[in-house]
């Protein structure tokens, strides 16, 4: 799960250093050509695209550096972490729901994946079937009885 997104962040570092280091130089040096900078647009918008990629790449890197921190051995094997799939029964919503705790990046809504970080997620981490979930939400608390539970490491075996 970590090794995809890994990937994927680091195809996006090359892609972004790429730019850096000869698309944006390209931009400039076009732009520069053109004239006087104080009312130049196109070299104020390679300036500032410059900027972009540079904070873009020190965030990605960040996530990265975070990303290479998970240590399997501490996602719990018998109560809810990082890549459990959990059916809760939702009593605000009357409702049985599933979710699948993701990371950030891999948040999905629509398809039943939540952040580790949302509130949501952060009420289920380490709870374990039968126990019940407090979300604090702003229009009250909501509470979540946990009824299965699929570890990361159920996952990695059936499959």
């Amino acid at each position: 799960m970590t090794e995809q997104l890994k990937k994927k962040l680091q195809d996006e570092i090359n892609t972004l250093e790429h730019e850096l280091s000869h698309e944006l130089p390209k931009e400039l040096k076009k732009a520069v050509a053109l004239g006087d900078l104080s009312e130049n647009a196109e070299y104020h918008m390679a300036k500032q695209r410059q900027e972009f990629v540079k904070a873009r790449l020190r965030q990605l890197g960040r996530r990265l550096a975070d990303l290479s921190l998970i240590n399997m051995n501490n996602i719990p094997k018998d109560k809810v972490g990082l890549g459990s799939t959990v059916k809760v029964y939702d009593s605000v919503k009357e409702a049985e729901i599933e979710y699948k705790l993701v990371t950030s990046e891999e948040t999905d809504v629509g398809s039943g994946k939540i952040s580790t970080t949302s509130p949501i997620g952060r009420a289920l981490l380490n709870k374990k079937v039968g126990d019940t979930a407090t979300v604090v939400t702003p229009n009250g608390n909501r509470e979540m009885e946990i009824l299965s539970l699929i570890t990361v490491f159920d996952e990695s075996q059936a499959g």
